[in-house]
């Protein structure tokens, strides 16, 4: 095997690391919004945070091995659908961490909710059902999925 298929065989499996722990942790917070006691909000939402690793692991193996396809492959420094994919890695990750923040807040008022007696209170599902919050969260996997546009098809 060339040097271009093993980068390219890393930077594939950095993406679905990417993608597959975004994926699940956006399952687990849709399934955190959906739970009816504050007990079952927090376990899912510590869930969240055992994909953080995967997703740390595709963030950098995708830039990495990215770069290193680039300067192989000798591709023009203009190339427009490497700086999209690049722009949409950086908003991606950007919003990423901001929604990750809000599911945090969320899962330390979970947990102490769970602690005091497990009943819910408004606070809780406003968190949970902020528009701006969940927003945040769905644009980067907007982005991310605009990046795997600009991957496959390179306009």
């Amino acid at each position: 095997m060339s040097t271009y298929h093993w980068l390219l065989t890393f930077h594939i499996t950095a993406a679905f690391f990417f993608v597959g722990g975004s994926v699940a942790a956006a399952v687990l917070n849709a399934l955190a919004i959906r739970a009816e006691r504050p007990s079952e909000t927090a376990v899912l939402l510590r869930l969240v945070r055992r994909t953080l690793p995967v997703i740390f692991l595709g963030v950098g193996g995708t830039i990495v091995f990215g770069i290193a396809l680039w300067r192989c492959q000798r591709y023009s420094i203009g190339a427009g659908w490497i700086w999209g994919s690049l722009v949409l890695w950086a908003i991606a990750n950007a919003l990423g961490g901001i929604g990750g923040r809000h599911q945090e807040r969320a899962r330390e008022l979970a947990e102490r909710l769970a602690a005091e007696g497990d009943a819910s209170t408004p606070e809780l599902k406003a968190i949970l059902t902020d528009r701006k919050g969940n927003a945040v969260s769905w644009a980067a996997g907007l982005a991310t999925l605009g990046i795997l546009v600009l991957m496959v098809w390179k306009p």
